[in-house]
């Protein structure tokens, strides 16, 4: 992947020590930061063998893309990896702050450009308006459309994710310092839990943001703590991922309903979260609150973007929460 990829001569540096090419881009603010070059091979049959070799034997590499003074604590990124699947373009890791992600949504948005243009994908016939970039993510297969003109990304990009589904919905979480809490749990390649905001005593709009982060930690180790989670597929994807506050403005209206997704290790999401997206139109669905192909928009009560998402298909994948 990396002889597509022309680099810029780099200044002198010490020979011993990885040097790591990136680019950085963001979707509604949520950063990424996709390699380049420089990483070193990852070992194993399947993306998921990937994953798992990465935390094992290169989370050095994850440390030094993500932590000061070259990243942040709020840092994403993307490790391009070969898939074994062969209808992927590309293969990807997802790194955060505490480790390795299932799914990205913002990332899979910005991989799908990143992706066009740096020649990753066929090139497009004359005229295309939309091109389909097919991204292997731990998760499973999504594919992305990015909207495009003479064979570069050009407006929106849109994607369509793995299976959503509810895995448990009316959890009575017993949560320290809030009481009893109830929490639905939803799928949208990752795991998370969901809660209105105003349960914990919180304006998911005003509430400042290191408030909001507390109680969404609370909720998340409580849940952990009292639940354990099943993925119908692997266990590799059976963790709660985080949780995202909610306004509570869960029945259909045009006017964007407000979260704020709080991940790994209390990592704010600057987007609406497009894998929490995906879980909260599965659980509007679910909850017959949201029919089939009606679009509903998602603003981020960080930074103000805005996701549109819709639930294309009502098939269920069965999976539980079970009391710990």
């Amino acid at each position: 992947m990396e002889s597509a990829l022309a680099l810029p001569r780099l200044p002198p540096h010490d020979p011993g020590t990885p040097v790591l090419s990136v680019v950085d881009m963001h979707t509604g603010g949520e950063p990424l930061r996709v390699v380049l070059a420089g990483c070193p091979e990852v070992s194993g049959p399947t993306l998921l063998a990937k994953r798992r070799y990465m935390r094992q034997h290169l989370d050095y590499v994850r440390r030094r893309l993500m932590f000061e003074p070259r990243g942040h604590r709020d840092m994403y990124g993307a490790v391009l990896v070969p898939s074994e699947l062969p209808d992927a373009h590309l293969g990807v890791l997802f790194l955060h702050n505490e480790g390795y992600s299932s799914m990205c949504g913002h990332a899979v948005l910005a991989l799908g450009r990143f992706a066009l243009d740096f020649g990753l994908v066929p090139a497009t016939p004359a005229g295309t308006r939309e091109a389909r970039v097919n991204i292997h993510c731990p998760c499973g297969l999504v594919t992305a459309f990015v909207a495009c003109e003479d064979g570069r990304s050009h407006g929106p990009v849109r994607f369509h994710s793995v299976p959503a589904f509810v895995l448990a919905t009316d959890l009575m979480v017993d949560v320290p310092g809030h009481g009893k809490v109830v929490v639905d749990i939803a799928y949208g390649g990752a795991f998370y839990a969901f809660v209105t905001a105003e349960k914990l005593g919180l304006d998911i709009c005003s509430a400042k943001t290191r408030d909001l982060v507390d109680a969404a930690s609370a909720v998340t180790e409580a849940v952990k703590a009292q639940f354990k989670i099943n993925h119908p597929d692997s266990e590799d994807l059976a963790f709660l991922y985080g949780t995202i506050l909610t306004d509570g403005k869960d029945a259909y209206t045009k006017e964007p309903t407000t979260n704020i997704c709080v991940f790994a290790d209390e990592q704010v999401d600057r987007s609406p979260t497009g894998s929490g997206v995906t879980a909260r139109i599965a659980l509007q669905y679910h909850k017959g609150l949201l029919e089939l192909n009606q679009t509903r928009a998602f603003k981020s009560s960080a930074t103000g973007s805005v996701f549109t998402g819709k639930a294309v298909r009502g098939n269920f994948l069965g999976a539980k929460a079970t009391k710990r």
